[in-house]
């Protein structure tokens, strides 16, 4: 009979927020059970609470197969890629990785709790190989592309290029923790870097992990990704019309002496809304990274503050002493932020910015000892 065989697929990447690194699946060719693939990027959006669990942390993801036919006839209908690498693994061997995977879709093991950056569907079939192998597998890439990225965070930014509102909401719900240094193994996470490490990929002992590689299915001329966003859409681009605002609302504030309310308002509501859900994933959420994180000394619950109190007369020194710490924390978050070790997204600091304007110019129309 013929010996089963394994292969690991990559598939290039989609338009949907969730396909931008590509995907990874795990092909057996077996004598019994025929040719299927296993999955480990199956997720159900109409599970209950899915979102509200999704963002808390609770990401559970399971493992399905299917046939192999039926995989990849989903991706050359959108348009992507896939990608076979042949791994070089006896009998005995393949047969094991195929007892592994059978045992992981049953219905009492197929759920697990899906990590981003450590354990997803491109981590999971290197495990499995892994195991069954007995050795630890050298991912290295010193050359070509994705060598130059140092963290996890770059090779998010990388592949989010067209989606710079996704990287924005990245950068700010994750702290230094995605920041850290990342070894050629960790880059694995993505498929279409583990795709690049599978040809040069090695055993301890200096043996090739794959025997050969071949695109079974090309990317179609259409762009399965999408197109950049126009510069003038970009997070950039509304930060510094957020600046801008900033800059004219102040100068017409002192020239009139009075603070225009309605604006700062609309300005620390956003920052306050964004506060929220900060503080929610630093405190409660158990995703990678989320805490701790710099930037709520920026934005955090209490910039909800002057939304409500500065309509209230009574409530002016309230406000006056929260811009007073507000400004102070500000100050001191942008001169030790090369100290932090969290990189931030270049559309912060205007924003930053527009912050501290308003807030001296607030102190400086209240201050106690103004005429």
């Amino acid at each position: 009979a013929k010996a089963p065989e394994g292969s690991g697929l990559i598939c290039g990447p989609g338009s949907n927020i969730y396909e931008l690194e590509g995907h990874a699946g795990l092909l057996i060719d077996h004598p019994e059970y025929g040719k299927f693939v296993v999955n480990w990027g199956v997720f159900d959006f109409n599970s209950p609470n899915f979102v509200y669990r999704f963002v808390k942390g609770e990401t559970d993801y399971m493992a399905a197969a299917c046939s192999a036919d039926g995989f990849i006839d989903a991706y050359k209908r959108q348009g992507r890629y896939v990608l076979k690498a042949d791994i070089d693994l006896d009998s005995v061997q393949a047969e094991e990785v195929t007892r592994l995977v059978i045992e992981n879709i049953k219905p009492e093991n197929r759920v697990y709790r899906y990590n981003y950056v450590y354990d997803n569907c491109a981590t999971r079939p290197m495990d499995v190989i892994e195991q069954v192998i007995g050795d630890t597998l050298s991912l290295d890439m010193a050359k070509g592309y994705g060598a130059g990225l140092a963290t996890f965070r770059d090779v998010m930014r990388l592949h989010h290029a067209s989606y710079p509102w996704y990287q924005f909401g990245i950068d700010l719900a994750l702290g230094p923790g995605i920041d850290g240094h990342l070894s050629a193994r960790e880059k694995a996470f993505a498929p279409v870097l583990l795709e690049q490490q599978l040809a040069g990929a090695r055993t301890a002992s200096g043996r090739r992990l794959v025997d050969s590689t071949s695109v079974i299915v090309e990317a179609a001329p259409r762009a399965a990704v999408l197109a950049p966003t126009p510069w003038w859409a970009t997070p950039m681009a509304v930060a510094l019309l957020v600046l801008a605002a900033a800059v004219a609302v102040t100068i017409r504030d002192i020239r009139r002496r009075s603070v225009c309310r309605i604006f700062d308002t609309a300005l620390y509501g956003l920052f306050g809304l964004a506060g929220c859900l900060v503080f929610f994933l630093a405190v409660f959420s158990t995703h990678e990274a989320t805490s701790p994180n710099f930037l709520l000394a920026w934005v955090n619950p209490l910039c909800l503050l002057p939304v409500v109190f500065i309509w209230i007369k009574k409530a002016q020194r309230l406000v006056l002493c929260y811009q007073i710490a507000n400004f102070a924390v500000l100050l001191a978050l942008s001169l030790a932020w090369p100290l932090l070790h969290q990189s931030a997204n270049a559309a912060f600091w205007p924003l930053i910015a527009a912050d501290a304007i308003r807030a001296a110019n607030y102190i400086m129309l209240n201050r106690p000892c103004r005429k």
